[in-house]
This record gives C-alpha cells, sequence and structure tokens, in this order.
C-alpha cells in the first residue's frame, strides 16, 4: 500500500494541474468537476487503506525497523523523521477538509452543468487554497517517505 501512496502523491499534482487547466483555459467545467470528484475519490480510497495497512503493520516505525536486532533508522534519525512527519500532517489533515468543503459547496451551489455563477469568487479562492495544500501534502508525504523508508 504504500507503494500505492507514493503513485498517488506522483501522479496527483500532474492531475490537479491538467483538471486547472481544464477550467482556466478549456473552460471545460463538466470535466474540472468530474476530475476533482475521481481525484478526491481516489485520494479517499488509497489513503484509508494505507492507513489501515499501517496500523496492520503495526507502524511504519515498525515497518522501518523491522529488524529490531539491527534497526535501519537509529534514535536520532527517528526523531527527524517523526519531526518530517509532523509537518506533513499539517497538510494531510487540513487538505481532505479543506477540499471536502471547496467539493461539497461546489456541487451544492453550482448547478448541473456546473458554469461560472456567484459562487465563482469564493470556490476561486477555496480552490487555490486547496490546491497549495494538496501540493504540499505531495511534497511533504514524498519526503517523508523518502527519510522513512528510501534514505
Amino acid at each position: 500500500m504504500l507503494d500505492v501512496v507514493v503513485s498517488a502523491l506522483v501522479l496527483v499534482v500532474p492531475l490537479l494541474a491538467y483538471s486547472l487547466y481544464t477550467v482556466k483555459i478549456a473552460h471545460n467545467f463538466v470535466r474540472h468537476r468530474n476530475l476533482q470528484l475521481l481525484l478526491a475519490g481516489v485520494l479517499l480510497v488509497a489513503v484509508v487503506a494505507f492507513e489501515v495497512d499501517m496500523q496492520l503493520h503495526g507502524g511504519w516505525e515498525k515497518i522501518v525497523n523491522k529488524d529490531e536486532s539491527s534497526p535501519r533508522l537509529g534514535p536520532e534519525q527517528l526523531s527527524e523523521v517523526r519531526r518530517i512527519l509532523s509537518i506533513h500532517l499539517v497538510f494531510a489533515i487540513s487538505t481532505p477538509l479543506l477540499w471536502a468543503a471547496t467539493i461539497v459547496l461546489a456541487l451544492r451551489r453550482f448547478p448541473n452543468p456546473p458554469v461560472p455563477g456567484p459562487h465563482s469568487r469564493l470556490h476561486k479562492v477555496l480552490g487555490w487554497l486547496s490546491t497549495v495544500d494538496l501540493t504540499l501534502t505531495s511534497v511533504t508525504g514524498l519526503w517523508f517517505y523518502y527519510v522513512a523508508f528510501v534514505g
């Protein structure tokens, strides 16, 4: 599951950029909505599966140091990785909340099919905040993955 989440983190930013292209340049509001719903759904499933998998294996620390007689990361390294994880969790927790608010409000306030309207101004602000937050979630998640499992 770790590989699935890492792949999702790598793919989400380009897909997000494409979604923004479809709305800002191509003015294809239906495709933008559908891409956002697809991204949200795929990421939700991936993250839930990842969290369940982590818990079944005793957490990331047990996975990293599965050989207790010769741990891969010592106490100082674990402390540094925990600090990086804390940074990641700021974004990883705020992103779904912000993104959910953006999506729910859009689904409620835009007509079907979606077209610009009175909600557009707030949606743009929430959308850009969600985009920045999701990008930072991806970057910090990859950073955590590298220092915890690769480096």
